[in-house]
């Protein structure tokens, strides 16, 4: 589904990732964990193009994506939520649902469905987003991303600021997602609630991809954890 190869990424002259390698299987959850500034969040941008690699390259859906632009990509089936959610401030929650809609070749998904994954959101719909608290931002935010019909789903930092049970509901979507056969890379610091629901993890760190393996077993390696991320 997706697949890097060895991308260098810089911001002017200033390198952020040195050679990152990784895949995403059909269907398959995978964590990107690691401190701050270890680059994961630039590799989510390199992803959709808005910090393109310098060198290596992207593949979607056996598609080079590497120098295409954003809004290209994000048509081929990749959706995001951002760690800011990037939602439209001013626009009320159903105006910025409805202008997310889009046809790909990936499963649709509609606003009653939403509904199903998030019950706040249906009495939401007529307020402005300005106005709405942290975890209803995120609500709005991934069913934004799945109304575009995604075949991946790139989630930066999900659970960022929110209540347990808000995260709770954020990871039990991400689990759904699977169910239904959708991809997710999800960039998180809450390294054990991305581990629980993911196939697999990659580790970060100074730009480079230090680890790579079964999320189970990173999961149950306490010495391991603290090794590689401090926890």
């Amino acid at each position: 589904m997706l697949e890097i190869k060895d991308i260098e990424v810089f911001y002017g002259e200033t390198q952020a990732v040195f050679g990152a390698s990784l895949t995403v299987n059909p269907g398959e959850i995978v964590a990107l964990l690691g401190p701050n500034g270890a680059g994961k969040t630039t590799t989510i941008r390199s992803i959709m193009g808005l910090t393109p690699a310098r060198t290596g390259s992207i593949a979607f859906d056996d598609a080079d994506i590497t120098h295409m632009a954003t809004h290209k990509i994000a048509r081929k089936g990749i959706g995001w939520v951002p760690d800011d959610r990037r939602i439209f401030p001013t626009l009320t929650v159903a105006r910025n649902l409805s202008i997310a809609k889009k046809k790909t070749r990936y499963r649709q998904w509609d606003t009653e469905e939403m509904f199903g994954i998030f019950s706040a959101l249906e009495y939401l719909m007529g307020r402005d987003c300005e106005n709405l608290s942290g975890g209803e931002m995120q609500m709005v935010a991934i069913s934004r991303a799945l109304l575009g019909s995604p075949g991946l789903v790139l989630f930066d930092e999900p659970s960022q600021g929110l209540a347990p049970k808000i995260v709770q509901d954020v990871m039990k979507t991400i689990t759904r997602l699977k169910s239904e056969g959708i991809s997710a890379l999800v960039v998180e610091q809450n390294a054990i609630a991305a581990l629980e629901v993911s196939d697999r993890a990659y580790v970060m760190d100074r730009g480079m991809i230090i680890h790579e393996g079964s999320a189970k077993d990173l999961l149950e390696d306490a010495a391991l954890r603290r090794r590689l991320i401090g926890m």
